[in-house]
């Protein structure tokens, strides 16, 4: 197939854009080359898809069998592209979010759940990320051709740029004594990117309109579990010191991002781990063990100096967790 990649060079872009080429499509990666580095064996493209006149030039002449937009954040720019590229390809393909799911966190979701309000036309301020996800997904769906949305869930792997794992990983690694928050046994559900990426592909190829929430397997780990395959990949003596959710919120910890992917078990959270994935799993997505997703990211994160890990708005300040623990004992 030749498929044009909106995006391509950062972590879910990334891993779609390698399974890609391993394949043997071809591919054709549309970005401004700030972010990240062109794969090899892509026909890389510069451009700002804000920018018309980028636009214009990208579809002149040329054709795919299906795009698949990575990075569409503004309905309006979604819009925007989705109206140039019709005729210049029979599939496009939008990578949304469970964020644009109203029910979620609080309550279990499928592809029947409602989704925010949000015109196809919104500008940069007219929502949150969620919100604008789901203008975003009405957007693609004016394409003129087979439209196919996908909802990830908590993705994580080699080259995240959020930087979730990877903080979890750089703290275990520092070994001593780690606070680990709230409940060991709270069930998770997270995706490996690369098992996103081979789903994507899978059901492009099949070019059919269509929408799937993207999870992985329900309960596939807990918080305590993940936390100590962190432990062993690093080969780290940290002892971890689980301190409970009311503790953490009357010190204003945040959830999520203080402490990555912590949530308590607040009502708002309730269903935060609990995306159903049925449909996915039905039509052949594959979930390798948490295990081995720890590890590969951790093999990846040793590769990149200390100085240079990114880790943008997550972690715990250290000060700030040695207070607690002290407070905590």
């Amino acid at each position: 197939m030749r498929i044009l990649i909106i995006g391509g060079s950062v972590f879910v872009g990334r891993a779609i854009t390698e399974e890609a080429l391993r394949r043997g499509h071809e591919v054709t990666t549309f970005n401004r080359g700030r972010s990240g580095v062109d794969l090899p064996g892509v026909e890389a493209i510069r451009g700002d898809r804000e920018v018309a006149e980028d636009l214009d030039r990208l579809v002149e002449g040329r054709e795919w069998d299906a795009v698949i937009d990575v990075i569409g954040r503004v309905p309006r720019l979604v819009d925007e592209s989705v109206r140039r590229l019709n005729g210049h390809a029979g599939v496009y393909t939008f990578i949304s979010s469970i964020s644009a799911i109203s029910d979620f966190p609080e309550k279990p979701c499928d592809e029947n759940s409602p989704i925010y309000e949000c015109a196809p036309d919104a500008g940069p301020d007219d929502g949150d990320y969620g919100t604008l996800k789901a203008g975003c997904e009405r957007a693609a769906e004016a394409f003129e051709g087979d439209t196919l949305i996908i909802q990830p869930g908590l993705i994580l792997g080699p080259y995240e740029d959020v930087g979730r794992l990877p903080w979890w990983l750089d703290r275990i690694s520092r070994g001593g004594r780690v606070l680990a928050p709230g409940d060991p046994d709270r069930a998770m559900q997270v995706i490996d990117v690369r098992d996103l990426a081979t789903f994507v592909l899978d059901r492009t190829e099949a070019g059919k309109t269509d929408r799937f929430l993207v999870s992985g397997v329900p309960g596939n780990t807990t918080y305590g579990d993940w936390l100590a395959e962190c432990r062993a990949a690093t080969g780290s003596d940290a002892e971890f010191v689980w301190v409970d959710d009311r503790f953490l919120l009357d010190r204003e910890v945040a959830p999520w991002t203080e402490f990555p992917l912590w949530t308590p078990g607040d009502p708002e959270f309730a269903g935060v781990w609990l995306a159903s994935s049925a449909k996915a799993l039905a039509a052949g997505l594959t979930c390798r063990p948490v295990a081995e997703t720890v590890r590969d990211t951790w093999a990846w994160l040793r590769e990149v100096p200390p100085a240079e890990r990114s880790f943008k708005w997550h972690g715990i300040d250290p000060e700030k967790e040695a207070r607690i623990l002290a407070e905590w004992e």
